[in-house]
């Protein structure tokens, strides 16, 4: 049974406990525009725009955290995010909803309340002064009296199940010990007001400033240079620090104080390494980390999905990404930062995880998904890609694997020509192709006998037709290219060649159930399937379903082995945990240790090989998806 005090009211409300600010907006403007002129103050309104800006600076704060492109060197706590620390801290916004309602309720209590000033001099200095003698001091001791046995099990424990400290960390926490915090804030700007210099920029200031302390306490990012405490070390006890507080996170004995280390040396609670590990963060940030394993060079897809980074919201990127009504008025702020990367950036770092203590980092080479097929953008892609191959080589990254089409056979030839102008690179180049096509091939049933195959003389359509020809199915290849396809069957054996067919149109699959969609078809296209066709698919984006008396399958993905560490965002459309074949390629290829570049053509004599190492090392097939409204 739950402790008194720790659920929060609202839980059952999910999201829709968001209409709270609604419900203030609304009350704002019936005041403004409803009821009579009067001199009083707008609370309401006043309420809305400081819980907008503290979810802003919330956010700002957790964005630039995740921004590991800037961060990554800094960092205090090296693991990474996980998907149960995102859930767990899923409603972290819950205080702010909790003052905001405190705040109506005293004000609603006290309507005779003088309309304050906008601004008032001695305010600030009253508020800090109350601060430092009332606040810091009742914080510590609440705080410390959380990590009692008894309090801490029943209620404090759940702040510090995290862990990595976060900013959106300092929000997590139960119903009582932010009906406490809010005492803590409230105390210096109910002070102030009480002895006659409050002001609705104190409110402002105080509360804002308060949150930004605490965002950046919980940040896991070493900000301030250690030379500035070694030239006036009274500083540290003024202003804690982000390496201040992991050592109270993780050791949870000491380091209690709010913001000013001060208290805990009045309390001798003071962690006596706080200032040399301070010290030892700040200078290992100007000094690369650890460098990683493997690699996976993606790119980004379209102006709704660039959206889906973890540096802008964390809780949508560990959601598999799906276009959302809301993102269409962010358009044009992606389609300039689109221009702004195409102009300036350069391949950055997004993401990363852990799997058999390897170290696997996400890069992003910066271009779309439409700048792929302009032609006069390639040279300048195909840059961005050596770029970052020759720099995983000087690191001593072992293995980088293409995605989607940063592997263009138009583009680069699978990554050829890479390895072919730089024949001397340590990093294996890879493009996970024979692991997409040992997927598409074991997701067929074992007794198929024919298929109908479109990007049929794709790189992957090439592999997939001469493998399933060797076991005797037959293959509809639909190409209008009599060359390519007589050039694909020549490669089959004497034998087996009979079994490769060229069509060139959808009308004779009418009796195949079996189609593998290399190619974007149309909903006109897919009639011409027979009832119960099941649609197998490594066309990027997939094929959106139509077809309700028929199944579709999920682009060629691998779950990732279970003891996968701080993962905790989606790979595009892929639900967690789960990323696609090409990616699982190149985890494979490090796993194992090949010396080889897997680029250009896929070496059929391969797949299989690969795809038992695959299941060897835990890697394992993903459920289709049937037809969905």
């Amino acid at each position: 049974m739950a402790a008194p005090l720790s659920a929060w009211p609202w839980e059952f409300l999910g999201n829709y406990k968001l209409a709270v600010y609604g419900l203030f907006l609304g009350k704002a403007m019936y005041s403004r525009y409803q009821e009579e002129a009067t001199n009083q103050i707008n609370w309401c309104l006043h309420i809305f725009i400081i819980c907008m800006l503290r979810l802003f600076v919330h956010q700002l704060w957790s964005s630039y955290s995740s921004m590991l492109f800037l961060t990554r060197n800094r960092q205090i706590n090296k693991q990474g995010v996980d998907f149960k620390q995102i859930d767990k801290e899923w409603n972290w916004d819950n205080f702010v909803i909790l003052q905001a309602i405190i705040a109506a309720l005293v004000l609603h209590m006290f309507p005779t309340l003088e309309t304050p000033s906008v601004w008032s001099k001695n305010g600030l200095t009253a508020a800090l002064v109350l601060h430092v003698a009332v606040s810091e001091p009742l914080f510590y001791t609440l705080h410390r009296c959380f990590h009692g046995e008894f309090l801490f099990s029943r209620y404090h424990s759940l702040h510090h199940s995290s862990p990595v400290p976060q900013p959106l960390t300092a929000g997590n926490a139960t119903f009582l010990e932010h009906l406490l915090l809010t005492v803590v804030v409230a105390v210096p700007i109910i002070g102030t007001f009480a002895i006659g210099h409050g002001s609705i920029s104190l409110i402002y200031a105080y509360v804002l400033v308060f949150d930004c302390l605490r965002c950046f306490g919980h940040s896991n990012v070493e900000l301030i240079p250690h030379q500035i405490f070694d030239a006036a070390p009274f500083l540290r006890y003024l202003l804690y620090t982000p390496t201040y507080y992991s050592l109270h996170h993780v050791d949870k004995d000491s380091n209690y104080c709010l913001f000013m280390p001060l208290f805990d040396a009045l309390g001798n609670t003071l962690n006596k390494k706080s200032w040399e590990e301070q010290k030892k963060n700040s200078l290992n940030s100007g000094i690369n980390g650890r460098v990683p394993d493997f690699v996976f060079l993606a790119h980004i897809v379209d102006m709704s999905s660039a959206m889906h980074a973890p540096f802008l919201v964390r809780s949508m990127a560990s959601l598999p990404f799906h276009a959302r009504l809301y993102l269409i008025p962010l358009w044009p702020i992606s389609f300039a930062v689109m221009l702004l990367m195409w102009a300036k950036s350069k391949t950055f770092l997004l993401s990363f995880y852990y799997l058999r203590n390897k170290l696997y980092q996400t890069w992003v080479v910066p271009r779309f998904g439409f700048q792929y097929f302009l032609p006069f953008a390639a040279k300048g892609i195909n840059r961005q890609i050596e770029e970052a191959i020759l720099r995983a080589d000087r690191l001593g990254i072992k293995v980088i694997s293409l995605a989607a089409l940063n592997k263009n056979e138009a583009l680069n030839g699978g990554g050829a020509i890479f390895v072919k102008k730089h024949p001397n690179l340590k990093v294996r180049v890879v493009h996970g192709n024979t692991l997409t096509a040992a997927v598409i091939l074991r997701e067929l049933p074992q007794d198929v006998t024919e298929v109908f195959l479109t990007g049929a003389t794709s790189k992957l359509g090439r592999a997939i037709a001469l493998y399933l020809c060797r076991r005797g199915v037959r293959v509809l290849m639909l190409t209008l290219s009599t060359e390519r396809f007589r050039k694909i069957q020549k490669e089959a054996s004497a034998d087996c060649q009979k079994y490769l067919v060229q069509v060139t149109k959808y009308q004779a699959a009418q009796n195949c159930k079996t189609w593998i969609v290399g190619k974007w078809i149309t909903h006109s296209e897919q009639r011409f399937a027979p009832p119960g066709t099941h649609f197998h698919q490594f066309v990027v984006p997939a094929t959106k379903p139509y077809r309700r008396d028929c199944t579709y399958g999920n682009l060629a993905a691998l779950r990732l082995p279970e003891d996968v560490q701080g993962l905790g965002s989606c790979e595009y459309s892929l639900d967690r945990g789960i990323v696609h074949a090409c990616h699982a390629g190149g985890v494979v290829h490090s796993l194992e240790g090949w010396k080889h570049n897997e680029v250009g053509a896929i070496d059929v004599d391969r797949i299989d090989l690969v795809w038992e190492a695959a299941i060897k090392h835990g890697f394992k097939l993903i459920s289709d998806t049937k037809y969905k409204d």
